[in-house]
């Protein structure tokens, strides 16, 4: 998929001012931000949990390489075969070239991140081989001919009314005047239009949320069902994952779905958590003749070794983007790419390169709720703060910001000329404000007087308050 991180500004514009789009995220924010919380207040171990899964990961991660071996003999000892791709052109053709292989012409898609990385989708049409999406969120954002705006929620941009409008454009031959007012009747229409696609398609493909090396299974959950049925139906099960996707052992596994499903939809469990271990076997009353796993790097193996290593203990639970309030404001598209939110503002770049999404490490007010509520305690903040480093190191920022910067760095590593120079301008901006309080604008505050005012300081500074409540104590 094409990035488009490179016009995020002008994202953002068009975003606030969607009044359909404002409407859909505040529900989201206000059905899983509290979800999550009674999920997490109803397991008194949970940051006992997270602290065994954090574990998990970072020896994964140290030893990923045995794990990945690990994992391909299993598979090819149960039947199936193993594909590394280094990047997505390698990816793409290598799925390609299976299709042809088995003949097929149509395919079911279960959620996968990792394909729309790849654009998959466009490339296999292009290629006349036609897939469909089967998750209900994938599948109303195909018909759209839209790109996922939430990892696990891809269409929560949309109203109900324009999902109706969706299907009545798109199923015309069903009756115009059916009633289709509430979610049921919408998610009814999906699952009749769906059901008769798995069984007709000729190959399933799926992402996985893990793989266990121990037994070269794959995982993946869903709260709808889509996932089975794609893997299962179909003559020939396609796997496509990320390589940090690995985990060694199914008791890990266990570990990191209680951690994935409270943080994501504050479920103990998802509904279907379904493994593949390959293809049938004899006396097996169902499954694909063949399975195939694809292992895309893609960029991954580039951030073992760097300073945003610890973005790849990340398992796609979205916690970040529900408790964002810049995500909250624009939704996902604004983001120009496949990961949006705040793990989207590091592996965005981190994936793509900095040039290509310059302003997403500086997308944030650094209140640090993404890091709090990470079942991986994933210090996002601290690595978009990396990401800017690299920014100002790189000569990517304005000869203008950066000499702001070194002056500022000057001011805040002299304490004592810090307070006289802070304290100086703070009781001038006050007297400057008068009883108003704010200012409608002042040199180089454009970018936030533009939509509002400037609360003028009041009070003491940290230092004379602080000083004050330690007088206050004796």
């Amino acid at each position: 998929m094409e990035t488009q991180s490179r016009h995020f500004k002008e994202n953002v514009a068009a975003a606030i001012l969607d009044d359909d789009l404002k409407g859909a995220m505040s529900k989201l924010t206000s059905a899983l931000r509290p979800k999550r919380a009674s999920a997490v207040a109803g397991l008194p171990e949970f940051d006992q949990l997270r602290d065994h899964g954090i574990a998990i990961r970072m020896h994964t991660l140290d030893h990923i390489d045995t794990y990945l071996a690990q994992f391909e003999d299993n598979v090819i000892a149960n039947g199936g075969h193993v594909h590394w791709c280094a990047d997505e052109d390698s990816a793409r053709q290598t799925i390609l070239d299976l299709c042809r292989q088995h003949d097929v012409r149509t395919v079911t898609k279960g959620k996968s991140m990792v394909t729309e990385e790849l654009g998959l989708n466009t490339f296999l049409d292009s290629h006349g081989i036609l897939p469909l999406e089967t998750d209900l969120g994938e599948y109303i954002i195909q018909l759209r001919g839209e790109h996922p705006s939430h990892i696990i929620a891809p269409a929560t941009h949309l109203q109900r009314e324009q999902i109706a409008e969706t299907f009545r454009q798109s199923h015309t031959h069903l009756d115009a005047d059916r009633p289709m007012d509430t979610a049921e009747s919408l998610t009814e229409e999906a699952r009749q239009e769906l059901r008769e696609k798995y069984g007709a398609a000729d190959a399933g493909i799926t992402g996985a949320n893990f793989m266990i090396a121990e037994t070269g299974s794959t995982i993946i959950v869903t709260n709808e069902g889509n996932g089975d049925l794609t893997q299962t139906l179909a003559r020939v099960h396609i796997v496509v994952a990320s390589l940090e996707k690995i985990i060694p052992t199914m008791e890990d596994a266990g570990v990191l779905l209680r951690l994935l499903a409270r943080s994501a939809t504050g479920q103990d469990m998802s509904v279907y958590t379904t493994l593949s271990s390959g293809p049938r076997r004899p006396g097996d009353p169902d499954g694909p003749e063949a399975f195939h796993v694809v292992l895309v790097d893609n960029g991954r193996s580039g951030m073992i070794g760097g300073s945003e290593r610890e973005m790849l203990r990340c398992i796609r639970c979205s916690a970040c983007l529900n408790h964002c309030p810049v995500y909250a404001a624009i939704g996902g598209h604004a983001y120009g790419w496949v990961y949006s939110g705040p793990m989207g503002k590091v592996l965005t770049p981190s994936l793509t390169g900095l040039d290509q999404a310059p302003d997403l490490p500086n997308a944030s007010s650094f209140c640090g709720k993404c890091e709090e509520v990470c079942p991986m305690r994933i210090p996002l903040p601290k690595l978009m703060r990396n990401l800017r480093t690299k920014q100002t190191e790189m000569k990517m920022t304005s000869m203008r910001q950066r000499v702001i910067l070194a002056l500022w760095s000057q001011l805040a590593s002299r304490p004592a000329l810090y307070r006289l120079v802070t304290g100086t301008v703070t009781r001038i901006l006050a007297r400057i404000a008068g009883k108003r309080g704010a200012f409608r604008w002042l040199p180089m505050t454009g970018g936030w007087t533009k939509m509002r005012d400037l609360p003028a300081p009041e009070g003491g500074g940290f230092f004379a308050r602080y000083n004050a409540s330690r007088k206050g104590d004796h």
